[in-house]
């Protein structure tokens, strides 16, 4: 704060500078310290400055954080996990096993007592929280990780068969990663979707949301909803509702960059949850709705959010509530701008 940076409202790491044309961004990590800017000017002089004050070492180009990997080229960036995936492979011995294509077949149906066998717990919470972590580079496979996730208590034989096919399918696709590419859009985007009571089990919806700024996914999610939806368009609007406010965070979190969205476009493919969103008058379709949930009304009143409505083929968001076939998988895949590093 001294040298003339300032600290980010939202994100408290976060630290930019400014002068004249230049600028220079810096996320700080625990110990660890990520900064670029548009000169290399500013960050020889963030280096010097650095090393004067700390001990501490350049470790160059940014190329692995975390466990991602990040490839840079000119005018795009990846992120990938590939070694990581080999390593995983190899530590539950399934690199040698055949590739799949998807990973959950689109039938696919998990019981708590489905009377298969019983199978180590320990071994099938380690290879979860392994996928679990695969997933911040990974959206294709969130929602089949997140599914497995939910029988870590007693696993059986048939849940271990599904986690065991998602390692299949990594097999096929090691080097896919998340595409960056540099553009003039810049806009911030959302997709929501749900799938009704799809969880088996209670009868729950399954909510997805993935969000955009321009064509780069920059987050995304699958989660059971937490109570029981009695309509299609009730599990729409819970799950809308739950976009709004990644979105609204994500909002927040631009200004610290200097970028200030006014309506945000939020698509559903529910034409009843655009209708409720926009009419303020209660109605037999949003009685047993939750009040937490209808603060996104108030939103598109004041023109933060603009919801409306996409055709079901160009929901994004399809690929984080249910198992798919495998040719609308692929094509979901690849419209997250999700491919090869390699």
């Amino acid at each position: 704060m001294k040298n003339g940076f300032s600290r980010g409202k939202i994100d408290n790491t976060l630290f930019t500078k400014h002068l004249k044309d230049d600028y220079i961004l810096v996320q700080l990590y625990v110990d660890d310290i990520i900064f670029g800017a548009i000169s290399d000017k500013l960050c020889k002089e963030f280096s010097t400055l650095m090393q004067s004050e700390l001990e501490m070492s350049m470790m160059g180009e940014l190329k692995l954080f975390l466990g991602l990997q990040i490839k840079q080229e000119k005018d795009k960036i990846y992120i990938h996990q590939t070694k990581y995936i080999k390593d995983m492979l190899k530590k539950y011995n399934m690199h040698k096993s055949n590739d799949m294509s998807t990973p959950m077949y689109p039938n696919t149906v998990l019981d708590k007592n489905d009377e298969s066998s019983l199978v180590d717990p320990t071994s099938y919470r380690g290879m979860i929280g392994s996928l679990m972590y695969l997933t911040s580079s990974r959206p294709d496979i969130m929602f089949s990780v997140c599914l497995c996730a939910r029988f870590q208590v007693n696993p059986q034989q048939s849940h271990l068969s599904v986690v065991k096919r998602i390692f299949r399918y990594l097999i096929g696709t090691t080097n896919l990663g998340l595409l960056y590419e540099k553009g003039s859009d810049f806009r911030l985007k959302g997709f929501c979707d749900a799938d009704y009571a799809g969880d088996k089990v209670e009868r729950k919806s399954t909510s997805g949301g993935c969000h955009f700024l321009g064509n780069c996914l920059v987050s995304w999610s699958s989660k059971r909803q937490s109570t029981i939806s009695l309509s299609t368009a009730e599990a729409e609007y819970v799950a809308a509702s739950s976009c709004c406010t990644q979105l609204l965070w994500i909002k927040h979190q631009l200004e610290d960059y200097n970028f200030h969205e006014s309506s945000i476009p939020l698509l559903c493919d529910n034409t009843s949850v655009i209708n409720i969103a926009k009419n303020l008058v209660q109605h037999s379709r949003t009685k047993h709705i939750e009040i937490k949930h209808h603060f996104i009304r108030n939103l598109v009143e004041k023109g933060h959010i603009d919801i409306s409505h996409v055709h079901t083929e160009d929901q994004l968001a399809d690929i984080l509530t249910k198992p798919l076939l495998e040719r609308r998988f692929a094509d979901l895949r690849r419209r997250i701008n999700m491919q090869s590093a390699y």
